[in-house]
């Protein structure tokens, strides 16, 4: 992908370096499941709508900001610091355009690097679970150490495969700007035995839209050869299936929470092919 070196985003907080998990983070835990599925998936209609847990109580949203936070927009970043936040800016800056061409206004998210483990609005996150997005306080969540094992462990390298990771985050974002993920959680809230339908079907919509943006991307003539190829790679590497088969499990499509292979990368096409929001639409589909 081309990209700017040497770049440096406003809303990038690194928290990398930080002790303790911040402040203010009292009452129970309530684990923060991987959108990629890696380990422990918490279903994304469970996740802090509203600020909010579906699962377990409410936590108090104060003192997550350290030193190490402020001094996130000053610090000299690496590549791939700079790559991600390239891309995170780049996203949000393609959401801010289509959304004011539906008449909408566009919050921007935070972009936090951590090192091991850190807190969010959602609860505690660490590096085991992957990449993550808390709706409570409008962050994506992500150890950057994750791309090491989407290569070795899933055999997904490249750098848009890197991106597709942000791009997907960044569309859960743009799905609680939309409205998508209230009314996901509220659905569950009513049929509790759906919650895996409905989890693949905003997991599936958040990869159309980051085949959307990556659209976008071909559009401007960003993209290098082999590019697409590798966000198909990641698409395909977390399914579901795929997941279960590595962990030597059953695969069983009654407790998917992000789809097969087939469908991730399915979606991110649809998105890609159209560039347009309405062809995500996930929830009006008969077969996803």
């Amino acid at each position: 992908m081309k990209w700017q070196r040497g770049y440096r985003s406003s809303d990038v907080v690194d928290r990398r370096g930080a002790t303790g998990l911040g402040s203010g983070l009292l009452g129970p835990f309530v684990a923060i499941g991987s959108k990629f599925g890696i380990v422990g998936i918490l279903a994304a209609v469970g996740l802090y709508f509203a600020g909010r847990a579906f699962l377990g109580g409410e936590i108090p949203l104060s003192g997550t900001s350290t030193s190490a936070e402020e001094r996130g927009a000053t610090a000299a970043p690496d590549e791939l610091t700079s790559f991600v936040s390239f891309v995170f800016d780049d996203a949000q800056n393609v959401w801010e355009k289509k959304l004011a061409g539906r008449g909408r206004g566009y919050e921007r998210a935070k972009l936090v690097l951590f090192n091991d483990q850190t807190s969010s609005a959602c609860g505690y996150g660490s590096a085991a679970v992957g990449p993550f997005y808390c709706p409570a306080d409008q962050r994506v969540y992500i150890d950057l150490d994750f791309y090491r094992g989407l290569e070795r462990r899933f055999g997904a390298p490249g750098d848009f495969a890197q991106a597709y990771v942000i791009a997907h985050e960044v569309g859960h974002h743009v799905q609680g700007l939309l409205g998508t993920g209230p009314r996901t959680a509220e659905g569950a809230r009513r049929r509790r035995d759906s919650r895996s339908a409905e989890s693949v079907q905003f997991e599936l919509q958040a990869d159309c839209l980051a085949g959307v943006w990556a659209n976008s991307t071909q559009r401007r003539e960003l993209l290098e050869g082999g590019d697409i190829d590798e966000a198909l790679g990641a698409a395909a590497a977390i399914g579901d299936d795929r997941l279960q088969r590595q962990s030597k499990e059953t695969v069983n499509p009654e407790t998917f929470t992000h789809g097969s292979s087939e469908q991730r990368v399915r979606w991110f096409r649809r998105g890609l092919a159209s560039g347009n929001i309405a062809a995500c639409d996930t929830f009006s589909e008969k077969a996803l």
